[in-house]
């Protein structure tokens, strides 16, 4: 059965193709309502449909379908101490995250659209310092658990395995030859599908993002244990 929502505008990927080629402040502005009305609106629509599924997975992540301040993330980029002023983001992204989490770093569930690509999945990326110590920790102390994890014919199906980028070296106070130190050295602990494009543009978008963040979910409760937050 097809969800309520029926997937993206075709304008969706266009306006985003047109905005890598024109990405500058007098092209925004003259594209602004259509921004609104092919982009904001229907991501608004789409965290909305999440919600009741995301629900069943989990009460303790956040779906927010303001255009600005909830789950979607804001195209203008962040350009203070980039070398690169391109003033907006050329996908669009939202994130739902922990109810006890202010930021993208605590665990949550997150998709990414942008043409030619869509992704999908969740975890923690890029914890700060503390947060970062606890996962590493609870890896070390509970490897029957981490492994549990990453055994989930689920969620190997659906991702493959863990993903996120390791130190060269051992952190501080942890044994090289820990079974488990290939996971212990990363800095974010992620899992993410990859799915085709034109997924965006089908009502089925919904109930395929519902499903994977249900494969998911033995990573984030993991993650969430890690920190000391329910799941």
């Amino acid at each position: 059965m097809a969800d309520a929502f029926p997937g993206m505008p075709k304008d969706f990927f266009a306006f985003f193709r047109e905005l890598k080629a024109h990405n500058d402040r007098a092209w925004f502005e003259d594209n602004k309502q259509r921004y609104r009305q092919s982009v904001q609106a229907p991501m608004s629509a789409f965290v909305g449909a999440m919600a009741p599924h995301l629900g069943k997975i989990s009460r303790n992540f956040v779906c927010d379908p303001r255009p600005n301040g909830g789950s979607i993330f804001r195209i203008h980029r962040d350009v203070r101490f980039s070398k690169d002023k391109r003033p907006y983001k050329e996908n669009a992204g939202c994130y739902f995250r922990h109810a006890g989490g202010r930021d993208v770093h605590a665990p949550g569930f997150y998709v990414h659209f942008a043409p030619g690509e869509l992704f999908f999945g969740g975890g923690s990326w890029m914890p700060d310092p503390k947060a970062l110590s606890k996962i590493r920790e609870a890896i070390a102390a509970r490897p029957a658990s981490w492994k549990k994890v990453l055994a989930d014919r689920t969620f190997r199906k659906a991702f493959g395995g863990v993903r996120g980028e390791g130190l060269s070296r051992p952190p501080r106070g942890f044994a090289p030859d820990h079974a488990l130190i290939e996971d212990i050295k990363r800095k974010s602990f992620y899992a993410l599908h990859d799915a085709d494009a034109g997924l965006a543009l089908s009502p089925k978008l919904v109930g395929e993002v519902a499903k994977t963040f249900a494969a998911a979910s033995p990573l984030v409760r993991f993650l969430c244990g890690a920190l000391d937050v329910p799941f």
